[in-house]
């Protein structure tokens, strides 16, 4: 099989590197990019890969992967559409933008799967959730499951719920990092040296991470087990429930949600 990438920014160089490192023969790989600079510099980085055009490309593979912004998917596969090999699988990438957008922009019977990715992808530690389009089959998702697999998990789910994972998933490790900044700073607000308490706050989040993956346990028993009565953490979780940490975090997501939607019908 062959791959192209269009648009290798953060994400797509993530999925490049990810397919290499899995042992992807690299004379299966197209990427794109439209700045010159870039072209440059991937060219340098990985020599046994073709940099070249959106439509040589798209035209050249079996597998595209549009990896843009939600705004520029429309005009990439309008540009790619006449070119596309005889069934060839068109994978978006791109936030809210739905399989029935996708296929509108493409000729008719062009088998598309949306997926929503995240960025801890970039150390093999992703989630991508991805959904069939109307003339998308197991085989497709299978084949782009098989790509996803370089950088991490992935789960099939229905297009239904896409927009709830991209305000889950796609926009989580955001809101780790939020949380980590605010501990760091507490840290430093406490007395600590800075590169000390950085320390202390991502390994207590990585540790309590592999805790609940390996643990098999709900994160409510995790939680009362640091949790004794009259304790320091009681004294803190009172603070979260006084300052309503639990209902913001909810909200925030409903806006992420809400966000996603928009960018869907905002598409042309």
């Amino acid at each position: 099989m062959t791959t192209a990438i269009l648009g290798v920014g953060v994400m797509g160089e993530t999925i490049l590197t990810g397919l290499l490192a899995a042992g992807t023969d690299p004379a299966s790989l197209r990427i794109t990019t439209r700045r010159a600079k870039h072209q440059a510099r991937l060219r340098a980085k990985y020599p046994a890969v073709e940099v070249t055009g959106n439509t040589a490309a798209a035209g050249w593979a079996d597998t595209v992967l549009v990896v843009v912004k939600p705004q520029d998917v429309a005009d990439v596969l309008t540009e790619i559409g006449p070119a596309l090999r005889p069934g060839a699988l068109v994978v978006s990438l791109a936030a809210g933008v739905e399989t029935a957008t996708l296929e509108r922009h493409l000729p008719a019977g062009h088998p598309v799967v949306r997926v929503m990715p995240n960025t801890p992808a970039a150390v093999g530690e992703g989630m991508a959730a991805i959904s069939a389009g109307a003339h998308a089959d197991d085989a497709h998702l299978e084949r782009v499951a098989q790509i996803l697999s370089a950088v991490g998990q992935v789960v099939v789910v229905p297009e239904k719920y896409q927009d709830a994972i991209t305000a889950i998933a796609g926009s989580g490790p955001a809101y780790v990092m939020f949380v980590v900044e605010a501990m760091i700073d507490a840290g430093v607000m406490l007395g600590l040296p800075r590169g000390t308490a950085t320390e202390l706050v991502i390994q207590t989040v990585f540790g309590s991470a592999k805790l609940l993956r390996d643990s098999g346990q709900h994160p409510t028993v995790l939680r009362e087990n640091v949790t004794s009565p009259g304790g320091t953490t009681a004294a803190a979780l009172r603070e979260f429930e006084s300052h309503r940490v639990k209902a913001a975090f909810m909200d925030a997501m409903e806006a992420a949600c809400r966000r996603s939607q928009e960018l869907g019908r905002s598409q042309p």
